[in-house]
């Protein structure tokens, strides 16, 4: 599940450094065609299966238990929202100082703004259900998933992942049938949440002893990739279909292997691993950390002789490079002191690494106290 975390976040970084190196190839008059191998932007559907599937398996200790749902609140907040606030203020202060920077965003409204720190959907200038940083509406939807499954949360596991596939599936439809929905139902209705779902019913299979053989989950894990390559550029209604299967096909590989043996360890590199567990700050950090590399290559006058595609290389280095200093020394402690203020009980033994991209999850399931 690491790798397939640092998978998933390098098709976002990919999919956006492709555009940063084509405004770098239009503004120095260069040559410059875009990779369509894979479906780049496919990696948030990745992200949405593997939060179905992880926030199901790591709160085996929480179903039916008193507290359960102020406990999975507590550390999902926790693990959600500080990284995401201290990224937003810098883009807002980006915005209000140098919106040159930003092609010359406007100031926006307080309410708005309000909006996009407190993950409730909202609109644009231009009419667009979207935050103030933009990546923030993939989080505005892990909110709502979580919120969702919290409800859940006071029942068995089976339970819990009907009633999130019921409710998912009714708000999409409930979406589809108001002629002019508020800015809410339509965001939060968008088909794309059923996804979660998919990762949900994952989740549930594993719990009930599905595994795979390694030559069963190679083959699905192929599946994915093939359908991902071929997916194209769907519309919103089939994207968890043209996106979101091959998702599921590639979590599963990941997920449904047996048991590892005693002391064998994990099969992934060292880095590989570092960088799944960075994924969140990956994504979160990248969009800065490209636009910085573009401008600094185009004021220096370095775009003829690096090339968009060297250009493209070096986004994806200094992304990476980054997304691990941020997340060793700024995600992780402010985690852990924002877990431990509205879960006490947890305590700094029982911090998990998180096992999901954005916006989290756990590699284990929590203790239960």
């Amino acid at each position: 599940m690491q790798g397939l975390r640092a998978f998933a976040a390098l098709l976002v970084v990919v999919h956006h450094g492709q555009v940063e190196a084509a405004a770098l190839a239009l503004r120095a008059g260069l040559p410059f065609g875009p990779s369509t191998g894979l479906a780049w932007s496919a990696g948030v559907d990745v992200f949405f299966v593997i939060s179905g599937f992880i926030i199901v398996h790591a709160s085996a200790p929480l179903y039916g238990r008193p507290g359960g749902r102020a406990r999975f609140l507590a550390h999902r907040i926790a693990r959600l929202v500080p990284l995401y606030w201290l990224v937003t203020a810098l883009y807002l202060a980006l915005v209000l100082n140098v919106p040159a920077l930003l092609n010359g965003a406007d100031s926006p409204a307080p309410g708005y703004v309000a909006a996009s720190f407190l993950f409730w959907p909202a609109l644009r200038p231009d009419g667009i259900p979207q935050p103030l940083y933009g990546l923030g509406w993939t989080l505005n939807c892990e909110m709502f998933f979580y919120a969702v499954f919290a409800v859940g949360l006071g029942w068995g596991r089976g339970r819990a992942v009907l009633w999130l596939a019921l409710a998912l599936a009714g708000l999409v439809a409930l979406g589809r049938l108001v002629p002019e929905p508020p800015t809410p139902l339509a965001f939060w209705g968008s088909p794309i949440v059923l996804e979660f779902a998919l990762g949900a019913g994952l989740g549930l299979a594993r719990a009930h002893g599905l595994r795979l053989p390694d030559a069963a989950r190679l083959a699905l894990a192929a599946t994915g990739l093939a359908g991902l390559a071929v997916a194209g550029e769907p519309g919103e209604a089939l994207r968890p279909l043209a996106y979101g299967g091959p998702a599921l096909l590639l979590v599963a590989a990941a997920a449904l292997g047996r048991e590892p043996l005693p002391g064998r360890g994990t099969r992934l590199g060292p880095a590989l691993v570092a960088l799944g567990d960075a994924s969140y700050a990956l994504y979160l950090i990248h969009p800065f950390v490209l636009r910085a590399t573009r401008e600094a290559i185009t004021r220096l006058g370095l775009a003829a002789l690096v090339g968009p595609w060297g250009a493209l290389g070096l986004m994806l280095a200094l992304s990476v490079a980054a997304s691990l200093v941020v997340a060793r020394f700024v995600e992780r402690p402010m985690t852990r002191a924002v877990r431990h203020r509205l879960d006490p009980g947890a305590g700094a033994g029982t911090v998990q690494k998180p096992c999901d991209g954005p916006p989290g999850g756990v590699c284990r399931a929590p203790k239960s106290h």
